[in-house]
């Protein structure tokens, strides 16, 4: 059996793979890097900021007096 210090440091999830196949650093900022290319493409070609000024920066007015 293996011990609690080996089986939480995760060396072993990727073990099987080739080490030049396995998750390295870069390919999780590259990821990073796309998810925030992507986010601020969305925000770009829709451009909602009408719809944010209203809903989260402008109060609402009670509808009764």
């Amino acid at each position: 059996m293996v011990g609690p210090a080996a089986s939480s440091s995760g060396s072993g999830l990727f073990k099987f793979l080739k080490p030049s196949m396995r998750l390295q650093s870069t390919d999780v900022q590259a990821a990073a890097m796309w998810g925030v290319a992507a986010t601020t493409t969305a925000l770009w070609i829709v451009q909602p900021f009408d719809w944010l000024k209203k809903t989260f920066l402008e109060k609402s007015e009670p509808s009764g007096n």
